[in-house]
């Protein structure tokens, strides 16, 4: 509605645009007939026996006849060509008394005279036509586009509230579990007092649960408030080995193997070190946690144009088809236990970053993680 309301002011604003250029057209008519008047009055003046200053100055009069066309149209145009060829035949009165020839040719002239306003007139009205269509489909697509902006705004708007409203519920829900059990040990260890065993072991869980609460608040913080990156030019193959040496110390299967390989001569790559080793530690032992009987981990990363690409290889059972679109979704999780922030920290580290996370491989035979990083960060 705002915008048909500006569409309706701006058409209002031209058309008054127009008022201002009618009345300006006023003085050119005079000028237009001071001008002819002056051709036809030295047409006049003009001495017998001067055939060649007569033809230059009956050249005069399509100046005010053209002008007139460019300036009001078909109808001044041809008004002032009728007007110019009155004062032509006032102008010449010997024209009438000679042989019909001479006639003859001088009635062409002043047909010409109308043909020439006629013509530069119709030009003249079809470029103001073109012109009036082109202004008011340019407020029209100004107007669209104020709309599309409005619009977007308000989806924006929109989208913010529909993610609070997700972590609230995400956050509310993985909060609600540790205090059932903390609420749940309190109660135990409130009633049953005599046993000193009993009493440590439901103080354990109450510790347990507050620990979780507190990593999970944590995370969330991380989600919620990325810190500021702290540029440094890093080695990619040094920072994946030390995330592998500290996957290798975390991983509990025995038939667990951790490689990489990375080329030599590997550009080196501007990143945050240590945001960056976080969003590769959470990958690794995403994947160590997809083969809970052991396999192969491997770490990729190749460099072309101006990009770092570092792959995550699991030979677990894959992403699920209906959670491939949610997996960087906050909150959501598929393992028991977990927050669900763990890949949308990564993911928006990554993109604080310039760069993405996506899914370079999904099947039966495992999955892969694909971190895509510039090289060099925009300052």
């Amino acid at each position: 509605m705002t915008s048909r309301i500006r569409l309706s002011m701006d058409l209002l604003k031209f058309h008054l645009g127009q008022g201002e250029v009618i009345k300006a057209s006023l003085i050119t008519r005079i000028s237009i007939f001071l001008a002819l008047l002056t051709v036809a009055i030295v047409h006049y003046l003009l001495p017998p026996g001067t055939a060649h200053w007569l033809y230059v100055v009956q050249r005069f009069y399509y100046l005010p006849i053209v002008f007139a066309g460019l300036t009001g149209g078909w109808r001044l145009g041809l008004f002032t060509a009728v007007l110019a060829s009155f004062c032509f035949a006032i102008g010449t009165p010997a024209v009438w008394t000679v042989p019909a020839a001479n006639i003859l040719d001088q009635c062409l002239e002043m047909m010409v005279f109308c043909l020439v306003g006629l013509v530069s007139g119709v030009l003249t009205d079809r470029e103001r036509r073109q012109k009036v269509a082109l202004h008011k489909a340019t407020l029209q697509l100004h107007a669209v586009y104020q709309e599309l902006q409005e619009n977007f705004e308000r989806m924006k708007r929109a989208e913010k509230l529909s993610a609070l409203g997700q972590l609230s519920a995400g956050l509310a829900h993985e909060i609600r579990n540790p205090l059932a059990s903390i609420d749940g040990a309190a109660r135990v260890v409130q009633r049953e007092t005599h046993s000193e065993e009993r009493r440590r072991e439901f103080l354990e869980i109450i510790q347990k649960e507050c620990r979780r609460l507190n990593g999970l608040l944590t995370n969330f913080l991380n989600f919620a408030r990325p810190r500021q990156l702290s540029l440094q030019l890093v080695d990619v193959e040094q920072l994946v080995e030390s995330v592998l040496v500290l996957a290798r110390h975390a991983g509990t299967q025995h038939e667990l193997s951790l490689e990489s390989r990375i080329p030599a001569k590997l550009p080196k790559l501007e990143c945050d070190p240590e945001q960056i080793k976080q969003v590769l530690l959470n990958l690794v032992m995403n994947a160590i946690q997809a083969m809970p009987a052991g396999g192969l981990v491997r770490v990729d990363a190749h460099a072309h144009a101006s990009e770092m690409n570092i792959d995550v290889h699991d030979h677990g059972p894959g992403i699920h088809a209906a959670d491939v679109d949610r997996i960087f979704d906050p909150f959501f999780t598929t393992k028991e236990g977990g927050s669900g922030l763990g890949l949308s920290v990564a993911h928006q580290i990554l993109t604080q970053h310039g760069g993405s996370l996506t899914i370079a491989r999904n099947s039966k035979d495992g999955a892969t993680l694909r971190i895509a990083l510039p090289l060099r960060q925009e300052t």
